[in-house]
């Protein structure tokens, strides 16, 4: 295992193996020869090889410093491949549009999703990941708690192509995973600046989960501006916060910055 450099499984290490996968995940994220791509989470550079061909630039992403080694040996004289050995979190993306395509580290998924459709949302061209099936079902699942996922919704259109077994991947995982295509949404439900004020808003209204539209609107909205406001939209106003839809929560949104007054509004 140390000669190969086989992944061991206490690292979250598992390598993407299956052919079909890494040229479908190519495909699926429709990159083009001007894009700049980031593989997070490299490897020995499975995804970053075809992927190299398609784009403009590719940057691989490793902290394993023997993987590094390894795409260094691989890649010495590709001119459109930079590696870049560091964990991701630390990784400063570059000042300009990009896509990812990669097989990510599960262990830092979140701060993986956002980062790319937070932080980096202005810039993040869309892509595709393989990431664990659990948490690709909580981000298109019907009833969401988590108002990242909400924000993550209202800014991208996410789609599970499919899901993938252990078997590729070595070694293989214990758990199932999934393709997912993250796309920007060509008509933005948001105008661009207002992400943490919208941010602010669902975390005031998903703080009670458990309340009724109804209820969780009169927290912001007077009667009148809830009653009219369930009939614009076509909600049930006994119906869960929880199962909004993005473009209900991203209207709502924009009923409270032009009915509330700004004191009034989450701060």
């Amino acid at each position: 295992m140390k000669k190969n450099r086989v992944p061991v499984r206490f690292t979250g290490q598992h390598f993407t193996i299956n052919r079909k996968l890494i040229a479908d995940a190519i495909r699926f994220a429709d990159v083009g020869r001007d894009d700049l791509v980031l593989d997070i989470g490299a490897g020995k550079g499975a995804i970053t090889a075809p992927l190299s061909q398609k784009c403009r630039q590719v940057i691989a992403i490793e902290r394993d410093r023997a993987l590094v080694r390894v795409l260094d040996r691989r890649f010495p004289e590709k001119s459109n491949i930079t590696v870049a050995g560091c964990d991701f979190r630390s990784f400063r993306i570059p000042p300009k549009p990009f896509k990812v395509v990669s097989s990510i580290p599960y262990g830092i998924t979140s701060e993986i999703f956002k980062s790319l459709m937070f932080d980096h949302a202005a810039r993040f061209r869309g892509g595709t990941l393989i990431t664990q099936l659990e948490l690709a079902r909580k981000l298109l699942a019907d009833e969401v708690h988590n108002p990242y996922i909400i924000l993550y919704r209202t800014l991208f259109e996410l789609k599970l192509r499919y899901e993938v077994a252990p078997d590729h991947f070595m070694p293989p995982p214990g758990v199932m995973s999934a393709l997912l295509d993250i796309r920007r949404r060509p008509s933005p439900l948001l105008e661009p600046g207002l992400e943490i004020r919208y941010l602010r808003f669902l975390r005031f209204l998903l703080d009670r989960p458990e309340l009724a539209v109804r209820t969780a609107l009169k927290k912001l909205f007077r009667k009148k501006q809830v009653r009219n406001l369930t009939g614009k939209l076509g909600l049930d106003p006994d119906g869960k916060i929880t199962r909004l839809s993005a473009e209900q929560w991203a209207c709502c949104f924009r009923e409270l910055l032009d009915k509330v007054p700004e004191k009034n509004q989450p701060g």
